[in-house]
């Protein structure tokens, strides 16, 4: 009897071990960034919403960087139209009295974070005021997909170059989830690319990744898994140093509707 309950006791406390380090072996969910060239349309808001891999997602477009502008706010609703989403907006002009939740709760109940284009330094001088840029870096290491445009890509690389300034463009510090420079508008806007490879030439940026404006990066753990773009006109770009010289290399991309 003694013997059957010690072989009992090792039973139990092998499937318990078992169950504990299964536990702890758990795959934490990805960490996922889609950036664009320019303000994301219905294209890249559905491939955005795509990636979450669910049903319906919630979405929240997130329009700082022009102060909340009730046009930018109509524009994403009228975007969202018929896409597969539930399309949310933070809003960061806001009373207490007619905001019962806190940034965190609405942010973090999401399964997807959209930010819009327009002033990269003022729009993070807010969040870090209200303390956004850490419920972000909490949601976005929870796995709920970032992503963004303009502003909205430039935020989540280490810098960049920004038009946030008076009279010319100069470099913004951006939130540092991806540890890369940024440029957007690389093409369209014929002062960007001079100057981003002139400033990863100088030292003063990092390498880093340009979009057009029609094009996207697509980054899972802090390293770029698809290039996109939604013609064969617009295109991404790794721009690096290679013997001190700047080098421009072509991402292919995947062409997406």
């Amino acid at each position: 009897m003694i013997k059957y309950n010690i072989l009992i006791l090792i039973f139990v406390l092998t499937i318990t071990a078992g169950q504990a380090q299964d536990g702890n072996t758990k795959k934490q969910a990805d960490k996922i960034i889609f950036v664009g060239g320019s303000g994301l349309n219905k294209v890249f808001i559905n491939y955005v919403a795509s990636l979450t891999n669910k049903l319906n997602p919630k979405v929240c477009f997130i329009p700082t960087a022009t102060g909340d502008n009730p046009n930018t706010i109509i524009g994403w609703y009228t975007n969202c139209e018929d896409l597969p989403l539930r399309p949310y907006v933070l809003r960061t002009y806001i009373n207490s009295p007619t905001s019962p939740k806190s940034f965190e709760e609405i942010i973090m109940s999401m399964d997807a974070i959209i930010v819009g284009g327009g002033n990269t330094l003022n729009m993070i001088a807010i969040w870090k005021a209200h303390g956004i840029d850490t419920v972000l870096k909490k949601a976005y290491e929870k796995g709920i997909v970032m992503a963004g445009g303009s502003a909205g890509s430039l935020c989540w690389f280490t810098g960049g170059s920004t038009d946030s300034r008076p009279k010319e463009l100069t470099i913004v510090e951006g939130l540092g989830f991806l540890n890369f420079s940024h440029s957007p508008h690389y093409l369209r806007e014929t002062t960007r690319r001079p100057l981003y490879q002139q400033l990863i030439l100088s030292g003063k940026l990092k390498a880093g990744y340009a979009c057009d404006d029609q094009a996207g990066l697509l980054f899972v753990n802090g390293v770029v898994k698809k290039s996109v773009a939604q013609n064969a006109e617009n295109h991404n770009y790794f721009v690096s140093l290679k013997d001190g010289k700047i080098n421009e290399e072509l991402l292919p991309a995947e062409i997406i509707k």
